[in-house]
């Protein structure tokens, strides 16, 4: 069952005193990421994220003060208060309610999982019981009646958005459907301004706590859906991890708001990235994880194409397909509906099949979208599939990619034969055949870092990209290999620059001022 939540008044010195007197006695616990690992250890603490505990109740039967947070705030284990003032300023806690009495015992009102920040900072994500990722049973603790509005902790998704914001210094930003306020709280180390928006009044209290709790600035929290809340305002970053997930439409609305948008297919998406050129500032980014539907006649990419807003970049990248049973199971047991009763599980599967079929959905993709407002005539869409392992962070690379495209735009073919590149770093070469042979079948450039990109070279590639280093132009180099393979250098010269466009573009070479 969901509980009332603590409070962490940020207006209220008395609060905010209690507050840092809490988070004070966390980090001399030891309870933050570092801490569960060296406790736990990897296989218990990996069990946790599959909301297996039997291993960290094993690992938590001594009654040192980081034993005793993991299972109050992890497992969600009621303690005896003796041990609890142990670890904890107990008076505290108790007046803002971050702990109640049961009987003789203490218990958590709320889940609190240490996260540790990209520069080493310690953190904690507040979220609803049973709803952390690595918490005690996932949300098949709450409530049926509870369910639309619980608030989850960190997850997959809620990292992976992290990992690919470009992070700079901006004025203003937004953080659209905060949750547990895990981007607000990223954000709020480089942004002067952070506005945090939810449909979820709950989830904005929850997000308010653990900004507190971590230490930052407290955001402009506004109730409302999609840009609602902030009216005309524009903003330099758009972040948001929406609720994404394709379900059936029904007439009450969505049924979990932390991830069915209530609106028809992947209309949730659509609109969030349309609408969002109106919202963002000459420069500005808007990132987002996104679902979107694989229609019958239709091209994927086409599809998403026509999404962008006129006047922005746009750099869409496809993770992951699921066929439509795939896609409605995942999700089915993601709500806990395969323990309603076989009938009527049966029941709710029909309906995500029913829907599918009328929008003639046969697969559904997951991903990253990122928008730039740049007011380019002639902006440049990249949409790509790309499911292969990638070096988090990516917030560099994605501001590289857009810089990238500014120069390509800008540079004509002798422009480009004039400039000077370097080979990027961590690329190498694989020369791949048959043992013996005296010449590989195709030469592969390889990258070690960001996307961890490979593409096939011809020999002339191959040698081009190893020869960059800064020192000579495009033009002389080409002229060099010429000679050495006995090729005619103008008609090299007319047909190499797409290639070197193509190198540049997916960050083997980088232009050198």
């Amino acid at each position: 069952m969901t509980t009332h939540l603590p409070t962490a008044d940020d207006q209220d010195p008395d609060s905010s005193a209690r507050t840092s007197r809490l988070r004070e006695a966390l980090l001399a616990a030891a309870f933050t990421a570092d801490g569960l690992l060296d406790l736990l250890g990897a296989p218990a603490y990996a069990a946790l994220a599959r909301s297996e505990t039997v291993p960290a109740l094993r690992a938590t039967r001594g009654d040192g003060p980081l034993e005793t947070l993991v299972r109050l705030f992890l497992l969600q284990r009621p303690v005896p208060e003796a041990r609890v003032r142990a670890a904890l300023p107990v008076a505290d806690c108790l007046a803002d309610g971050w702990l109640v009495r049961d009987g003789d015992r203490l218990r958590a009102t709320v889940d609190v999982r240490p996260y540790g920040g990209p520069e080493g900072q310690d953190w904690w994500i507040v979220s609803d019981l049973g709803c952390a990722v690595g918490g005690a049973g996932g949300i098949r603790g709450a409530g049926e009646g509870d369910r639309a509005q619980l608030v989850l902790g960190v997850g997959g998704a809620s990292t992976t958005l992290a990992g690919i914001t470009a992070r700079r210094p901006v004025a203003k930003a937004l953080d659209l459907g905060t949750g547990s306020g895990i981007q607000a709280l990223h954000a709020a180390q480089h942004a002067t301004r952070v506005t945090a928006t939810d449909l979820n009044p709950r989830a904005l209290r929850i997000a308010a706590l653990t900004l507190a709790l971590s230490g930052a600035r407290p955001a402009d929290l506004r109730e409302g859906s999609l840009f609602e809340p902030v009216g005309e305002e524009t903003f330099d970053l758009i972040v948001s991890n929406p609720p994404f997930v394709i379900s059936p439409v029904r007439p009450e609305g969505a049924r979990l708001t932390y991830r069915d948008g209530g609106m028809g297919g992947d209309d949730l998406c659509r609109t969030l990235v349309q609408q969002a050129a109106a919202h963002l500032n000459d420069g500005g980014y808007c990132q987002l994880l996104a679902n979107w539907e694989h229609v019958a006649g239709e091209e994927w990419q086409d599809r998403l194409r026509s999404w962008v807003p006129r006047g922005c970049d746009a750099w869409i990248v496809q993770r992951e397909v699921q066929d439509i049973t795939q896609y409605a199971e995942l999700w089915l047991r993601d709500a806990g509906d395969h323990r309603t009763g076989e009938d009527a599980y049966a029941a709710r599967y029909d309906a995500w099949l029913d829907e599918f079929e009328a929008r003639k959905t046969k697969a559904v993709g997951f991903g990253w979208i990122t928008l730039r407002k740049s007011g380019a005539q002639d902006p440049s869409l990249t949409v790509e599939e790309w499911p292969h392992p990638v070096e988090q962070p990516l917030g560099d690379a994605v501001l590289r990619h857009f810089d990238r495209q500014d120069y390509l735009r800008a540079t004509d073919d002798a422009a480009l034969l004039a400039g000077h590149f370097r080979l990027a770093d961590e690329v190498v070469q694989e020369q791949v055949g048959l043992p013996g042979a005296e010449d590989p079948e195709h030469v592969v450039l390889r990258q070690n870092r960001g996307m961890r990109r490979a593409t096939k070279v011809d020999t002339v590639g191959a040698g081009f990209a190893g020869v960059c280093d800064g020192s000579l132009p495009a033009g002389r180099i080409l002229d060099a290999i010429a000679q050495l393979v006995g090729e005619d250098p103008v008609l090299l010269r007319d047909r190499t620059p797409s290639a070197i466009r193509m190198l540049i573009e997916q960050g083997f070479l980088e232009p050198v001022s």
